[in-house]
């Protein structure tokens, strides 16, 4: 039996992760290999009810899971965000997850930005290192407040996990048949960190000769994404220019509602979740895309060898797009528990 940890979030987290649940449950139930799933109450409201953000304990019975399956975090009513950055955070450092693994993946002609651009032209993946760089929170503020205010942001990169997060890439190439591996920094500018990173990159790509190694500054890459997509295969950077080149990816293949990611460890407990924001001015209005949640569901699935479950969601959304059964973000009418339920619909016939 798989066993998922369900951390619905808030604000439309709660809606759509909703519907990314009752996907996994329809599949389960089709395929006659059962999944557990236990919900935790961890968000806005249960931090203002009880102080709480990550409860003692709670990364040791997380990792007792097979995955973890998490909506998005962010409510007005805590200002500072602090319960977001403590549970998402907190799960991502806690659980050492290193590799942020963003699929960029067109899925209709249609919703592709770029003028002539097909579903054959837009299909790369990103790993973001996950558990390092300019988020890590190292540095501080001297003498707040004042004209001589100082803010130090540390940027850290250790051998061991760049080394890691770079090994990974070229893993998944080699065993997803993908031939050229792209690794992005902003060395010409930030000497240190991004001499590490092109050191390493350069003595692992000896060990795959097999697959193209490439470089690119990281503006560069922003531009020649644009250009032409198709030329790109994986790409591995760093946490900030990940968080910044996958927001990129997601407009490349319809938007931030059909942006899924997984947070990896591999050969532990994994957490997945949709990238876009709670939106809290939506909520409760049923007009989020559930997609971005449902396609993470589908991660989660390929992860835990579920592959061909995985696959059949990914095909149910698909034909959902083409049909027009869609959130207003998409063209389309419905509603969220409308979508989710085409996308049910599909997944019986």
């Amino acid at each position: 039996m798989t066993r998922i940890a369900v951390i619905p979030g808030d604000g439309i987290g709660i809606e759509v992760t909703r519907e990314a649940v009752e996907t996994l449950r329809l599949v389960a139930e089709r395929s006659g290999r059962p999944i557990r799933f236990d919900m935790f109450p961890w968000g806005a409201d249960h931090y203002l009810k009880t102080g709480e953000t990550l409860p003692a304990g709670s990364l040791e019975r997380l990792a007792a899971y097979d995955a973890i399956l998490l909506g998005a975090l962010g409510d007005p009513r805590v200002p500072d965000m602090r319960h977001a950055a403590d549970i998402l955070l907190g799960i991502r450092f806690g659980l050492d997850l290193y590799v942020n693994y963003r699929p960029v993946r067109l899925l209709d002609d249609r919703l592709c930005p770029l003028k002539g651009r097909t579903v054959q032209d837009v299909d790369f993946v990103v790993f973001r290192e996950n558990t390092e760089g300019l988020y890590v929170g190292m540095g501080g503020i001297f003498k707040k407040g004042t004209p001589d205010e100082i803010a130090i942001q540390e940027d850290v990169n250790t051998r061991k996990g760049v080394e890691r997060i770079i090994r990974h890439a070229f893993e998944y190439a080699r065993r997803a048949g993908r031939r050229r591996v792209l690794m992005a920094d902003k060395s010409n500018a930030l000497t240190y960190g991004h001499d590490l990173w092109q050191r390493t990159f350069r003595e692992l790509a000896a060990a795959y000769p097999d697959l193209e190694a490439s470089h690119l500054y990281v503006d560069a890459l922003t531009m020649q994404l644009v250009k032409d997509p198709s030329q790109f295969e994986v790409i591995v950077t760093c946490n900030m220019f990940g968080d910044i080149l996958t927001d990129l990816g997601a407009q490349l293949q319809g938007g931030m509602g059909l942006a899924a990611s997984a947070n990896l460890h591999p050969g532990r407990t994994g957490l997945f979740e949709p990238v876009h924001g709670s939106a809290p001015k939506y909520a409760g209005q049923d007009i989020a895309n559930p997609m971005g949640a449902v396609l993470s569901a589908a991660l989660l699935l390929e992860t835990v060898d579920r592959v061909d479950e995985a696959g059949r969601i990914e095909t149910a959304v698909r034909a959902c797009i083409r049909d027009g059964a869609t959130t207003r973000d998409l063209g389309g009418t419905l509603g969220t528990r409308a979508v989710g339920g085409e996308i049910r619909r599909r997944l019986r016939t």
